[in-house]
């Protein structure tokens, strides 16, 4: 961890219009997220620890930058250039956002900010939790006129692979509302998933989503289907699953929209990455209290995380995950915000 474990954890807030945002320097954590509500009401909308030691803790990703590699890496090792790389398992016998003491443990540096951006650095060491390179990585968080743009970059020295995303928590009722997300409806547009086996990893295949519990290519409401009779689902607990999204990456398109009805909030998500992983925060119950001072709820938020897919190093046929010296990595993530009054306004049907 850069700095010691027991440094003071820096906290700095940017604003723009209706929109505020509270970040921190461990993890380059969004901890508060305020949007405004139908009515014109802010409340938060991410979920994030009241107490700021409670992020030292067992990581829980709240707002977190995640990687090297977020998600999973089967077997916790992959192989580049002919060198297999072992890499640390902490998922069984997996690695999941590579292993403790990832980029959400990480104590980043606070290298710009103003009155509407902020910006956080930190240099990875070659060899950390087995991954080959030093790689020096950016976040710049920026609030917009519509909402909260983040820009995520690296470099590396050494051939490597990388996979970077944020992994905020979303309610659009209110951090503080106490409900759940199973009213909220999603959409996302994706005909397939990546199926997964029982420790979570992909098996290789692409499974279509038409006829299953994963069609949310017309808006759903996220509880219709989340508990029923489906083997991907009883892996997961719930939906912890990577959507392939159908337009091409490589540029911002949208990758998925959630509309909470009793708000009116709607949250459009746009990214340049292949895939978007949906988790329903089904193991969110149990944490320490949350900014508001409630304990939150399994299903108390949810992730929509674009990134790269899960596995990509061992899957041959998935998009690459590699880098080079002398390329740059870059992921943008778009939050964009507005409100409707009904699920036709929301979703345009």
């Amino acid at each position: 961890m850069t700095g010691g474990t027991d440094d003071p954890i820096e906290t700095v807030a940017i604003a723009r219009g209706p929109y505020r945002a509270e970040l921190i320097t461990l993890g380059a954590a969004l901890r508060v997220l305020e949007v405004p509500d139908r009515h014109g009401r802010p409340a938060n909308v991410v979920l994030g620890f009241a107490n700021l030691d409670d992020y030292r803790g067992p990581p829980r990703f709240h707002g977190t930058v995640t990687g090297r590699y977020a998600n999973r890496i089967g077997g916790a090792r992959f192989t580049l250039d002919g060198i297999e790389h072992r890499i640390v398992a902490n998922d069984g016998p997996n690695s999941l956002h590579s292993g403790p003491g990832g980029l959400d443990q990480q104590f980043w540096k606070l290298v710009a900010r103003s009155d509407d951006t902020v910006s956080f650095r930190h240099i990875s060491p070659a060899g950390h939790n087995g991954f080959p390179g030093t790689l020096t990585v950016e976040a710049r968080y920026t609030i917009e006129a519509d909402g909260l743009a983040i820009r995520l970059t690296a470099t590396t020295d050494a051939p490597t692979v990388v996979n970077l995303t944020h992994h905020a928590y979303f309610n659009l009722a209110g951090e503080a509302s106490g409900a759940t997300i199973l009213d909220h409806l999603l959409r996302i547009p994706a005909s397939r998933i990546t199926s997964v086996d029982a420790g979570l990893i992909p098996t290789g295949a692409l499974a279509e989503v038409a006829g299953t519990p994963f069609d949310f290519r017309t808006a759903r409401r996220i509880g219709d289907a989340i508990d029923g009779n489906d083997e991907q689902l009883r892996r997961g607990h719930g939906y912890d699953h990577n959507f392939v999204i159908d337009a091409a990456s490589g540029r911002n398109r949208p990758v998925a929209t959630l509309f909470d009805p009793v708000s009116g909030r709607v949250l459009d998500l746009h990214s340049s990455e292949p895939g978007l992983q949906f988790y329903s925060g089904n193991h969110l119950a149990g944490g320490a209290p949350g900014t508001s001072g409630r304990v939150y709820a399994a299903r108390g938020g949810l992730c929509l995380e674009p990134q790269k897919f899960p596995n990509s190093p061992n899957q041959p046929g998935f998009p690459s995950a590699r880098l080079d010296p002398g390329q740059v990595y870059r992921h943008d993530i778009l939050f964009r915000f507005r409100t409707a009054d009904d699920a036709e306004a929301a979703f345009g049907f």
